[in-house]
């Protein structure tokens, strides 16, 4: 039983959480949920969405200390969930999470050009066909994790700053990646090369110079790629390099995502952007606040994690998260159904 000096220490440290990241389990059943205190969550989505939940089905069936540091990333495979810290990468059975006393099943962390370089795992995409994962450095390399034997097989330099973010060409063996340094990259993992340099920053309908030239947010379908950050977010078209809809949102958007005919992206102020591919508004969806006395995390700057899940008709909910422990679960893009919470 946790002491009351123990239960206030955890009240105050709430008041300043953030999630960083959700990963969905292949099944659709779960959610991982990862904080800024290196704490992973695991939520059972089926319960928590039955016609009987009750409020101590939308708490954590598991919360366990993953890493020292924020955990800054999260992605799935069939059978593992990967999470990325301060100079290393985890694998968790997912078979395993809702237990108390789970432990990963592996460590790597990435080779580094000194002992004192300890770089960020901002972001993971898993190729589930070919089993290896993609991962954003913050030293300013994208690197490349086969999964099966546990090597790094690429290590891929050209940002000059931190990389923020990456994204997969499912068709091709390819990666998109954005950084601090204002720019995508295109890396074409047959040749280890970069193959296209997109300098969103220098694009006069996308650049908001008094916000900055870093790149956020990255999402790629089929021929088309969205972007955006310091630079307006906006779609383009990857084989022209061009730029074709600039979407008018004032503020950096953070996180976003093709689904259907539309663009779902959130960042700063508690919002869930609802947008056409023609670059019209179709809606958006406010999102909880962050809890009251929390210093750094007003509402008007709110970052908002987007994670959809696929599987299971039944689970298809969007799952949205930032500067509060609670985590808004949206059962149609519209409407808020609840929310769960690391409490």
């Amino acid at each position: 039983m946790s002491s009351p000096a123990g239960g206030v220490r955890r009240a105050r440290q709430l008041l300043h959480v953030s999630v960083l990241a959700q990963s969905a389990a292949p099944c659709g059943r779960f959610l991982a949920a990862a904080n800024d205190f290196g704490e992973i969550a695991i939520f059972g989505l089926s319960a928590a969405l039955s016609a009987e939940a009750k409020e101590e089905n939308r708490r954590p069936v598991n919360v366990f200390k993953a890493h020292s540091g924020p955990v800054y990333s999260l992605a799935s495979t069939e059978r593992l969930l990967l999470s990325g810290s301060d100079g290393e990468i985890r694998g968790w059975g997912w078979a395993e999470l809702g237990r108390k006393g789970c432990r990963e099943l592996w460590t790597r962390r990435p080779p580094c050009r000194s002992s004192l370089e300890v770089p960020e795992i901002n972001g993971l995409e898993v190729n589930q066909r070919d089993h290896w994962v993609a991962l954003a450095g913050g030293d300013g390399a994208v690197r490349v994790l086969d999964l099966e034997s546990g090597a790094f097989t690429h290590e891929l330099r050209g940002h000059q700053d931190l990389v923020h973010v990456v994204a997969l060409r499912e068709q091709l063996p390819q990666v998109l990646s954005g950084g601090e340094d204002g720019t995508v990259r295109l890396w074409d993992l047959r040749t280890g090369a970069q193959v296209q340099l997109i300098e969103v920053h220098k694009y006069q309908e996308c650049s908001r110079p008094q916000l900055g030239k870093w790149i956020r947010c990255l999402a790629t379908e089929s021929d088309w790629m969205v972007c955006g950050g310091g630079p307006a977010l906006t779609l383009w078209h990857l084989r022209s390099g061009t730029p074709t809809t600039v979407f008018a949102l004032p503020h950096p958007q953070h996180h976003a995502l093709f689904h259907q005919d539309m663009v779902l992206s959130g960042g700063v102020g508690p919002a869930l952007h609802l947008l056409q591919l023609s670059g019209d508004v179709r809606g958006g969806s406010r999102c909880r606040p962050p809890p009251c006395g929390a210093s750094a995390c007003t509402p008007a700057h709110l970052s908002i994690s987007l994670c959809l899940h696929p599987r299971s008709p039944e689970h298809q909910v969007l799952t949205v998260a930032g500067n509060s422990p609670k985590i808004d679960v949206f059962t149609n893009l519209g409407y808020r159904a609840f929310s769960l919470s690391f409490t």
